[in-house]
């Protein structure tokens, strides 16, 4: 499957308009509302950059996973929220202002953060003679995420009406593409996939549900409310798996790297709705157990 032109070409122009519709729905504003909610961006960023990658390099330590997968791993503790987290934290009644927030500096910090911690996973897992991810191919992670995004929001600055009439059609494409490229990767690894789901679908499931948790337990810990952790738990837990694929399997051109993030697409979207029905289910029944009887 890594070999196709489907897969080097389709899937980071694919990337690209999923990233270019992110764009149109940011605005500058969406960066400056930081200075409003600084404590809830605060708290979502630091989990998703410092403490996810910890916990997904202990999962995969723990759980002696072969490095190709651990790269995997890595990689997709790395991959930043995406416009899925917004619909969910809709869904659930959550902070969606908050969530677009850290979806657009998420979507700046991956540039960075990416190459960062793939490239110190490939190095930790001696997988350097296998993968690699250079100056040229982090230009390039730089390119399919970054620059649709800015030309995105340059594009709904100077023609608004685009953005409106592009937003559904490039959610609906983001899911089919997503689906496609999760279920690609699974077959096009089918011979192994039954020794790769034994290394890494718990590893993932719990990585899923601890994101999740952690998410929504750190937000209200620091006190933010119900709306902002569960934006909060949407964001962290929610994954842009699709930046994670192509990355994967067009850039460090490894169907390998990209099986975790497969995987993770199929928990995320049953944990998270799971996840959000139960924590708004606990939260309207506090106030009826507190009212007396």
């Amino acid at each position: 499957m890594n070999d196709s032109a489907l897969i080097s070409i389709g899937l980071p122009i694919a990337l690209a308009i999923i990233m270019f519709g992110l764009g149109l729905s940011l605005t500058p504003g969406d960066f400056a509302r930081v200075a409003r909610t600084p404590k809830a961006v605060i708290v979502a960023l630091v989990l998703q950059i410092v403490v996810l990658p910890a916990i997904a390099f202990g999962l995969v330590v723990a759980f002696d996973v072969e490095p190709l997968l651990a790269v995997g791993v890595m990689l997709l503790a790395a991959s930043p929220g995406g416009t899925t987290a917004n619909l969910f934290s809709h869904l659930f009644r959550g902070d969606v202002a908050l969530n677009v927030t850290l979806t657009a500096i998420n979507s700046v910090l991956a540039a960075v953060t990416i190459p960062l911690i793939t490239n110190l996973a490939i190095a930790y897992f001696d997988a350097a003679g296998r993968l690699g991810l250079q100056f040229t191919k982090v230009m390039q992670v730089i390119a399919v995420v970054l620059v649709p995004v800015a030309v995105g929001m340059l594009a709904r600055h100077h023609v608004p009406t685009l953005a409106a009439r592009a937003d559904r059609p490039v959610r609906v494409f983001s899911i089919v593409v997503l689906f496609v490229v999760a279920v690609g990767a699974l077959i096009g690894e089918r011979d192994n996939v039954a020794e790769y789901l034994r290394q890494v679908g718990l590893v993932t499931a719990i990585f899923c549900l601890t994101s999740l948790t952690l998410g929504y337990a750190g937000a209200r810990l620091l006190r933010l409310d119900q709306r902002q952790a569960i934006a909060s738990s949407m964001e962290v837990g929610i994954h842009n798996t699709t930046v994670a694929l192509t990355i994967a399997l067009s850039v460090l051109d490894s169907t390998e790297v990209a099986i975790p993030s497969a995987v993770y697409s199929v928990f995320m979207y049953v944990f998270a709705p799971a996840f959000g029905w139960a924590v708004t289910r606990r939260h309207r029944a506090a106030p009826a157990l507190a009212r007396p009887v």
